[in-house]
This record gives structure tokens, C-alpha cells and sequence, in this order.
């Protein structure tokens, strides 16, 4: 494929760069740039800018109110956006639920939930994983049973690792609706109004103090059977759909050119009149091999959407870049941190609250600490890395693309 941009490609570009410039508050990116929590305002904000833009919904089809943005228009905005110091786009609504609408939902659920996502009406959050069902989703147990009347879902269970579910007001689900069936042909795919009598939401802190995850817990839940996409117990194949769309985003070029350049700079700086740590061999050598990898799976990333944009969903190839993608990250945010030296040593968050402005950070590096070990999860979450290698072996060794 060829790797230069077209003229078209290059002004657009430039148009979002000055859509970058124009719009994205200045608060906000220093913000996302120094490490600090986006509150849920901030994030609505930024939604709301992108939908006014009409960039909200980049990958959807026109027909459903998206942009229809192609492969490497998406690449092109989630480089400069990670580089601006764009808040990301929450995913679970935009990126993984609509998706799934859009192929397997029926008209009626397309025309009412889709427009909600766009405007914001509804905050959507991921249940799947449970206590003992995270890498092993199919061995999932919360249910779904009908009621004498056939008009709803009684759900009863736990979800767990529920990121943002404290913001949510809707959540998609998958839910045992067959308990005798094999494990993947016993799930559905049920779509839960989280103000519902019997749902309770309970926070999960991090080891850094911030509110990220949550578990969300169902007792005697009533659903409407409207509420159920496509068929009874064909969920998990709506799963695998939305869940090749959540590996190609975890890949995270965007982020990982922006956090290569953070590592550049912070490597480059003179402290003490000692020598920039670039130009230590060992280091360098880390930097340039890494670099590498980025290059590489940046093309991948390219010619694996563009297939997807052509076909559906990615099988194969996204378990590979869900896997590479996380490595290259986590080895860029140990880059950063090990550069930083002194500088990325954790304080308690009410300390760094604005870390550049409150510590003696001449490196700007106050975030890596917290980056570095927020994005240990890249190997666990979305089908941990040891299971998408097992998807990988088992493909290839029976001679699969």
C-alpha cells in the first residue's frame, strides 16, 4: 500500500489540526497533557464539540448520522488528536455498542438508540467481564429469564472492571438466557436501563485513589424483551463482533506517537549538567526499537482497518493488534518512566492535582507514573494477550489467513 498521504489526505489533515486548534479547550488538553482526572462535564463537552463538528461518529455510516470517515482519515485524526491532547472519545456507546446496532439491532432499536448516542441522552457502559468470567467470558452466569407473561427479562448477577459505569444510565449486556445450552450458545445480548429498581452500582478505587471501574450488581432487574438485540441466544456471536472493533482500538497509534514523543523530549533534557539519558546506547537502542515497532504496526493498523472498512469486522488480525499494540504502549510508558527518573515517582493525587504547576517538574513528566501503571491492564482487558496468542496459534496452525 502506499504509505504517503494524498494531497486530499494532507489538507485533510491540516483541516483538523486547525479544527484542534480552534476548538479543543485549552483547559482541557492541559488537563489531559499533565495527567489529570476528566470529570464527566469535560467529557460530555468534548462530545458534544465533536458531534456540532459532525466528527463524533468518524467510523459510522452516513445513513446512520456518521461521518463515514475512511481508514486512513481515522488515522489521521487519532494521530493529531493523541498529539493535541485530546480527551479520547468514550468508546462503549460510539465505538463498540452502535456497531452491533447498526449490523444485528432491528430498525426500531436503530431509529431510538442511535440518535441518543449521538446527542449524549444516553452514557453507555460495557457489561461483560464478572468475578469469574473475564478472560473466560463464555463462562459467564449472571441470567436472564423470562417472565410468566413473556414481556420482560428477570436479570439477576454481577458485572465487574465496569469502566465509568458511575456516569452510565444504560448499559449492554451479555446474560445467560440458556443455562443447559454449550457456554457460548447459551448468551444474549440485552441492552439494561441502569435506573432500573435492583441495579446497584459500587465503586472500585485503584491503587492510585482515582474511580475508574465499578461493579454493577442485578437483583430481580426487569427488562423489556424490546430490549433484547437480534436473537435469544445468539450473543455471543454479537460479542465477537464488538469485540474485534474494541481490539483495533486498544491498538492506540495515536497514543503511542504521542507518548513516543514525550519520551524524546523528556530524554533529550540536560539535568545537572549531566549528559541526556538519548544519548545513553542502551537506552537509545530501546527507543529506536520500539520506534520500529510503531512504524510497523501503524501500516498493519492501516491495512487491517481499510480490510475491515471493506468487509466487516477483523478476526485474526485484530487479536494481533490488540497484542502488539499493547506491548508497544506499556514499553513506551516504561521508556517514559524510566527517563523521568525522579520526576515519575507517584504522589498521592490530592498532591499533583495540576502536577506540573504544584512539583518542581522541569521534564513536564508528572502523568507517566500514573500512565505507566493504569496501562498494566492493556495486557488483560478486551481478551488478554496470552488468549488472543491462542486465537492466533490455533487460526494459523490450521492454515487460516
Amino acid at each position: 500500500m502506499d504509505l504517503s498521504y494524498t494531497d486530499e489526505e494532507n489538507a485533510f489533515r491540516e483541516e483538523v489540526r486547525a479544527f484542534l486548534d480552534e476548538k479543543l479547550p485549552k483547559e482541557m488538553a492541559a488537563k489531559v497533557r499533565e495527567g489529570g482526572d476528566l470529570t464527566k462535564e469535560d467529557m460530555d463537552q468534548w462530545h458534544t464539540i465533536l458531534n456540532d463538528q459532525g466528527w463524533l461518529a468518524q467510523n459510522w455510516p452516513k445513513e446512520f448520522g456518521g461521518a463515514e470517515w475512511n481508514a486512513v482519515q481515522r488515522h489521521i485524526w487519532e494521530v493529531e488528536a493523541a498529539a493535541a491532547h485530546a480527551p479520547r472519545i468514550v468508546p462503549f456507546g460510539l465505538g463498540m455498542l452502535a456497531p452491533v446496532l447498526q449490523k444485528f439491532g432491528s430498525k426500531e432499536q436503530q431509529d431510538y438508540w442511535l440518535p441518543r448516542i449521538l446527542t449524549g441522552e444516553d452514557w453507555w457502559c460495557q457489561g461483560y467481564s464478572e468475578p469469574g468470567a473475564g478472560s473466560d467470558l463464555a463462562s459467564l452466569k449472571t441470567s436472564a429469564i423470562k417472565n410468566d407473561a413473556g414481556t420482560h427479562y428477570i436479570v439477576n448477577g454481577q458485572k465487574t472492571w465496569t469502566t465509568l459505569g458511575q456516569h452510565a444510565n444504560m448499559i449492554f449486556c451479555l446474560v445467560r438466557t440458556d443455562k443447559d445450552a454449550k457456554q457460548q450458545e447459551g448468551i444474549s445480548f440485552l441492552l439494561i436501563d441502569m435506573d432500573t429498581p435492583g441495579v446497584e452500582v459500587r465503586p472500585i478505587i485503584l491503587l492510585d485513589g482515582t474511580h475508574e471501574v465499578n461493579e454493577v450488581w442485578f437483583t430481580d432487574v426487569e427488562v423489556p424483551v424490546e430490549n433484547l438485540v437480534g436473537e435469544e441466544n445468539k450473543g455471543w456471536t454479537y460479542a465477537k463482533y464488538l469485540l474485534t472493533h474494541e481490539r483495533t482500538n486498544i491498538a492506540g497509534v495515536g497514543s503511542s506517537k504521542a507518548g513516543l514523543t514525550a519520551v524524546k523530549r523528556i530524554a533529550r533534557a540536560e539535568l545537572s549538567g549531566g549528559r541526556p539519558l538519548i544519548e545513553n546506547p542502551h537506552f537509545a537502542a530501546r527507543v529506536a526499537q520500539v520506534e520500529m515497532d510503531l512504524m510497523a504496526m501503524s501500516t498493519s493498523a492501516l491495512r487491517i482497518i481499510s480490510k475491515a472498512a471493506a468487509g466487516g469486522a477483523p478476526g485474526l488480525e485484530a487479536s494481533m493488534l490488540k497484542v502488539k499494540g499493547s506491548i508497544i504502549r506499556q514499553e513506551i510508558n516504561d521508556l517514559a518512566r524510566r527517563a523521568a527518573g525522579t520526576y515519575a515517582m507517584p504522589f498521592a493525587s490530592e498532591a499533583i492535582e495540576g502536577s506540573n504547576a504544584a512539583l518542581p517538574d522541569p521534564l513536564a513528566a508528572g502523568p507517566v507514573a500514573a500512565q505507566y501503571f493504569n496501562n498494566r491492564k492493556l495486557s488483560i482487558f478486551g481478551g488478554s494477550n496470552e488468549i488472543q496468542r491462542g486465537i492466533i496459534a490455533k487460526v494459523t496452525m490450521s492454515g487460516g489467513a
